[in-house]
């Protein structure tokens, strides 16, 4: 009997997911990163923030994390489109990754990406 593999988490930025980017897709493994908004116990729903976009994120399957409104959190995670086009990422992971510096996290991402589209144009043999 086959195992299901799990997907790594592809690393997104908030402002990423919209309707009309790729990485907006339903059950995309995701990584995201953003500072801790809100959130609520009853719900088990955290709401992250980064660059003026928001992303409510499902934390009920988590353990042993604790929130701080205000603290950086990083989720690895499905992502989920509800029938109104919002979407909410389903965590399997989670840490706190306060001391994070967010602007040099975004620029070396974009090198990372910069990279691997040289790197999918001038594939070696």
């Amino acid at each position: 009997m086959a195992t299901p593999s799990i997907k790594s988490g592809q690393l997104v930025t908030l402002q990423d997911l919209h309707p009309a980017s790729s990485f907006f897709e339903e059950g995309a493994s995701l990584r995201v990163t953003g500072k801790l908004q809100e959130y609520t116990v009853e719900t088990a729903i955290a709401v992250i923030a980064d660059g003026g976009a928001t992303l409510r994120i499902d934390t009920q399957h988590l353990r042993d994390l604790s929130f701080r409104v205000g603290s950086i959190y990083q989720f690895i995670g499905e992502l989920h489109i509800q029938p109104d086009n919002e979407a909410i990422l389903q965590a399997r992971v989670g840490r706190n990754v306060d001391g994070i510096d967010l602007n040099l996290y975004h620029q070396s991402l974009q090198l990372l990406r910069q990279f691997q589209a040289e790197q999918m144009k001038n594939p070696t043999t």
